[in-house]
């Protein structure tokens, strides 16, 4: 199965732009992914204090910086090329402001909990830019966010990669084992198995699949997959049970 999604624009938090890939109307939910959004940060704007449950968050910086504050006592500032992992569990209370006089972008990744760790206590990680993997070879940088020798961990068995490529590069990732997943274009455009994806444009996959990337002019691509839980995905806002 594979279908193409565009993420929409919205606002969320306290004046905060953002590219909205689920959940949106018509399509919620993709197990085990929750919320993909492409956010923009600009001064006096962010993410006040509010709370969450039930599922593990991954912020991602590609420019700026922003300063997070929980109720477990967490005060850390991410910058460019980093990012910052919660697991809500049974319940956490945090902020996400930024640091930056000018704009902040990113992308904030929710990944759902087995129904079995939705009670486990909060916990939150920072990752910096130089501590992650990163392989490159023929025009194309792969950053390992999750997976392959990242530091960066989680309770559900995913890969999370940030791929880059200069113009007239090309990169096949090979999908097995009966996960499912998504490329999501961030800037320009790429051939994603033949077929043009621009700016805000993602592709669905599941099952064994190769996903064949392609860019004429330097684009950049994010790319998730993993293990479905099989289990209902009920989200209320900033909870999931």
């Amino acid at each position: 199965m594979i279908k193409r999604h565009k993420a929409l624009e919205m606002q969320e938090g306290a004046g905060v732009n953002v590219r909205r890939l689920m959940p949106i109307a018509g399509f919620r939910h993709y197990d085990p992914f929750v919320l993909w959004d492409d956010f923009t940060i600009t001064p006096g704007n962010g993410f006040p204090d509010h709370p969450h449950r039930g599922f593990e968050a991954i912020t991602y910086l590609y420019s700026g910086s922003i300063k997070h504050t929980d109720n477990l006592g967490n005060s850390a500032t991410v910058t460019a090329g980093g990012a910052q992992r919660f697991t809500a569990g049974k319940g956490i209370v945090h902020a996400e402001m930024p640091n930056e006089a000018t704009p902040t972008r990113g992308i904030q990744f929710w990944v759902n909990l087995a129904g079995r760790l939705k009670q486990v206590e909060p916990e939150y990680q920072q990752v910096n830019d130089d501590e992650f993997p990163v392989v490159e070879k023929d025009g194309v940088r792969i950053k390992s966010l999750v997976g392959d020798g990242s530091p960066l961990k989680i309770k559900t068995a995913i890969r999370y990669l940030d791929i880059t490529l200069d113009g007239d590069s090309h990169h096949t990732e090979q999908v097995t084992g009966g996960m499912r997943g998504f490329v999501y274009v961030a800037d320009g455009t790429v051939m994603v198995n033949q077929q043009p994806y621009r700016s805000a444009e993602s592709l669905f996959f599941e099952a064994e699949s190769d996903i064949e990337l392609y860019a004429e002019q330097p684009a950049r691509v994010m790319v998730a997959y993993g293990e479905p839980h099989g289990e209902p995905i009920i989200q209320y806002g900033p909870y999931v049970d």
